[in-house]
């Protein structure tokens, strides 16, 4: 979502385990995409936080599964950058379709952290 219209939210994660699922590709918009999840978490007051690191973007439904059980929320973090082949759309689809699946069958909120972006400069302008 763009910062153009976006909800003013006030969040209470107070009491919440959340935890927070981050890809490894891209290591700096990754690294700006977890420190503002942390940051945002500590603001909402959630105490029980852990993050957790995945190779790349779909291996973030089987993480966000495995954890989901023992929390109160999960946040998927990810970045795909779109390439020369259908790569890109095989592994958003993936991903997206996964961490919707996960949500609903475990009744756990699931973040949608994904960047789906066509060059690293459009993914460090949103990190």
């Amino acid at each position: 979502m763009s910062g153009s219209g976006a909800p003013a939210l006030t969040a209470d994660g107070r009491g919440l385990r959340v935890a927070v699922v981050a890809a490894s590709w891209h290591e700096a918009v990754m690294q700006g995409l977890v420190d503002g999840a942390r940051r945002g978490l500590g603001t909402a007051g959630a105490t029980g936080v852990v993050v957790v690191g995945v190779r790349g973007a779909f291996e973030l439904p089987a993480a966000a599964a495995r954890l989901a059980p023992g929390v109160d929320a999960v946040v998927a973090l990810g970045v795909v950058i779109r390439g020369g082949t259908p790569h890109f759309e095989y592994v958003c689809a993936g991903a997206t379709n996964g961490l919707t699946d996960v949500s609903v069958r475990t009744g756990v909120p699931v973040g949608f952290g994904l960047l789906t972006c066509d060059d690293e400069a459009q993914a460090m302008g949103r990190a």
